[in-house]
């Protein structure tokens, strides 16, 4: 019996000690972590919209809350989820349009999210990938194929194309990595979709 005290103790002031230290490691990387997260995501919104002076995120309205959007885009058939809407403002504070980042769970490797930049004349900016885990030198290769057929397009809906591009809507797919066409194209409908739905003509000075 005594063995048996003697070997839980041990036990405890190893779970003990291992769970302080997971605790100071963690206290020690979030702040950093946090940065670099935050840094990604001035990069990514800068990338898709570089006339942009700062980004605003926009969360005082429930109509404009993720889940909120989230749920509307699921009804419409999308299987994505909507992260963040930040106001693109210039140097007076009107706005020029809107970062939507939005994560598409259809990717062949996983979830893909990144964000796209919409003026408000409805001109699709951009887009910028923040998370992708496709399949190198197939998927992967969404960065450099896809990324810039989106750019200056003043487009609602994208589909794509096996046989060359013939309109600015369509969006020539990554031979051998349809999926994750589909997945980023479907990604970026589900963004115009939520700026056609919730934020076309509200462009104009910022509320602060």
């Amino acid at each position: 019996m005594k063995e048996m005290i003697k070997n839980a103790a041990i036990l405890f002031a190893i779970t003990l000690v291992a769970g302080c230290l997971l605790g100071l490691v963690n206290e020690v990387t979030k702040d950093p972590i946090a940065e670099q997260q935050l840094k990604a995501k001035n990069e990514a919104c800068k990338n898709v919209f570089q006339d942009a002076e700062r980004f605003e995120v926009i969360s005082t309205s429930p109509d404009l809350a993720p889940e909120a959007l989230t749920g509307m885009l699921s009804e419409q058939g999308y299987d994505v989820s909507l992260d963040e809407i930040a106001a693109a403002l210039d140097g007076s504070g009107t706005c020029l349009g809107y970062v939507v980042t939005v994560t598409d769970h259809e990717g062949y490797g996983g979830d893909i999210q990144f964000s796209v930049g919409v003026r408000n004349e409805g001109i699709v900016n951009g887009i910028s990938i923040l998370k992708i885990s496709e399949t190198a030198g197939l998927g992967m290769r969404a960065e450099t194929d896809l990324k810039p057929q989106f750019e200056n397009k003043p487009v609602t809906t994208f589909t794509y194309t096996k046989t060359g591009a013939a309109s600015d809507s369509e969006i020539d797919a990554i031979s051998g990595a349809t999926i994750t066409t589909n997945a980023v194209i479907n990604g970026v409908n589900a963004a115009l979709t939520v700026y056609e739905n919730a934020l076309a003509g509200q462009g104009g000075a910022s509320n602060e």
